[in-house]
């Protein structure tokens, strides 16, 4: 496989990046291009980890979890918890959006496109900005089935 096959897209960490940095700061292509390989190399170190996890357990599929216990296993406990905090949330809303799926049928179609709209713009958003998103979703759902019980 060439290498530029296994790296990131340099478009998505330029742009990850420059979500960080003031509105007047330049990022060069050299430092997209490093970045971009430690960003890979990182995930790559990552996901090995898990993997071996996996196959020890003789399992074919790595999950969430299992991403979450390599961080760990690797030293970036920080990393591990932030993950497993918005593991937890994205679960929870997944739930109440199969629960809502089953109870409101007929509006499926659109609320699959209203998700697609949602999820298109999270890409562009910073990890925190996310969990944080993920978080207010759940609340802003709960709310209307509150009201409407009274």
């Amino acid at each position: 496989m060439e290498d530029d096959q296994r790296l990131l897209p340099i478009a998505n960490v330029g742009r990850i990046m420059r979500q960080i940095l003031p509105g007047s700061a330049k990022i060069s292509k050299e430092g997209k291009q490093l970045m971009q390989e430690c960003a890979t190399e990182f995930i790559s170190f990552v996901t090995e980890e898990a993997s071996d996890k996996c196959h020890k357990e003789n399992r074919k599929t790595v999950n969430g979890d299992d991403i979450c216990w390599a961080l760990s296993a690797l030293g970036f406990d920080n990393y591990a918890e932030a993950i497993a905090r918005y593991l937890h949330k994205y679960r929870q809303a997944e739930r109440h959006r199969i629960v809502n799926q089953k109870t409101q049928p007929h509006h499926h179609k659109t609320q699959r496109m209203l998700e697609k709209s949602a999820s298109s713009a999270q890409r562009d958003k910073h990890p925190s900005e996310i969990c944080d998103a993920s978080e207010n979703r759940v609340s802003e759902e709960k709310a209307p089935a509150t009201n409407q019980s009274r």
